[in-house]
């Protein structure tokens, strides 16, 4: 139990929480420069994810995507690399499953959907690998090219389900065989005929396993170490360039998985987009509120998942903008970042149990 009671008190729980409070009191007082009640407002926003098992299944499924890219940014983060290509490898994992679930229908399920989980993962490993090997191999800034490959993926998903998936009189591909959907009917059935996919538990065992990865075994501690200091890695004789392109495909599987379960679990289809879900920017976002551990990634998830859904019920219920709900996260997420702000404004408590331990 006092184990417990000393997470609990760590400044790696603390500072998060109360960074989150802060950021919902900005929120709050922007709201009220508006003319907005902000206690209506959270209410209103409260009550759309709760308030009812069809909405509280689909901010369940809104979280699942935030999950997978907030861990393949955190991965990457581990390792000292900042991936903010997670757009372009969550769109070339959505583009391969829908491939795969589309041209390869005759399938059994059993087969079927596992091969286009992993197509998904797969590819999306490989498309982050290249900005790792760019890095490695030639000292290409990361943030560089993972950017503009996000560009690169999107056409080139537009341009495969144009060329090759494209129903016929629509702007999308056909729908996906239904052995290779990996919906739940039963469990829909049980939240109000929710959208929610067996991708949710897939993304929890994901977050353990990266734990376990990350902090239980050698190539965890390599990538770590590589993280924290590359020079002293190499001195140490650990392989600083591999373990480079190891962290990017890893992260960009993550990153890719996550684009797969939109459409084997949500959509069943691909449209072509005239822009960027802006799915792989959110997880840079969670990741942060997290502070790149994976269970701190799922409670980021759960945050920024509940306020974004959450959000239209303000809009509808409150007549607040929500866009505001924008504000609320960034004001979080610098809350996270300037965390001098928040160990001065805790400084009266850190001092009171200074005292009391001296006592």
């Amino acid at each position: 139990m006092s184990n417990v009671l000393k997470w609990f008190t760590r400044d790696s729980f603390i500072l998060p929480v109360v960074a989150i409070i802060m950021g919902l009191i900005l929120g709050g007082v922007v709201m009220l420069v508006g003319g907005y009640n902000p206690i209506e407002a959270y209410g209103a926003l409260f009550t759309k994810v709760f308030g009812d098992m069809y909405n509280f299944g689909e901010a369940v499924r809104e979280m699942t995507p935030l999950i997978m890219t907030g861990l393949a940014f955190a991965f990457a983060s581990r390792a000292g690399l900042f991936n903010i290509g997670g757009e372009g490898q969550f769109l070339v994992g959505m583009t391969a499953a829908t491939f795969v679930g589309v041209k390869f229908a005759g399938l059994p399920i059993y087969l079927h959907a596992p091969l286009a989980l992993i197509a998904g993962a797969l590819f999306g490993g490989l498309w982050a690998a290249i900005a790792g090997y760019l890095k490695a191999s030639r000292g290409v800034n990361e943030v560089i090219s993972s950017i503009m490959l996000n560009w690169i993926g999107l056409y080139l998903a537009n341009l495969i389900v144009r060329q090759f998936l494209l129903l016929k009189g629509e702007n999308r591909s056909v729908n996906i065989s239904d052995s290779a959907s990996i919906s739940l009917t039963w469990l829909s059935e049980m939240m109000g005929n929710s959208r929610v996919h067996m991708g949710t538990l897939i993304a929890i065992v994901m977050a353990v396993l990266f734990y376990i990865y990350m902090w239980k075994t050698k190539q965890g501690y390599e990538i770590r170490a590589v993280g924290y200091n590359p020079n002293a890695a190499e001195y140490a004789g650990m392989h600083v360039n591999r373990n480079i392109v190891k962290a990017m495909f890893i992260s960009g599987m993550l990153a890719g998985l996550g684009g797969a379960f939109q459409v084997l679990g949500v959509f069943q289809y691909q449209t072509v987009m005239s822009g960027s879900p802006g799915t792989g920017f959110d997880g840079i976002a969670v990741a942060l509120i997290g502070l790149n551990h994976p269970f701190g990634v799922l409670l980021g998830a759960v945050l920024f998942g509940t306020l974004t859904y959450g959000s239209a019920g303000m809009s509808f219920a409150a007549d607040v903008p929500p866009e505001i709900i924008r504000i609320v996260i960034g004001s979080i997420i610098f809350f996270i970042a300037a965390q001098g702000i928040v160990r001065w404004i805790l400084k009266p408590f850190y001092s009171k149990r200074k005292k009391e331990k001296v006592l």
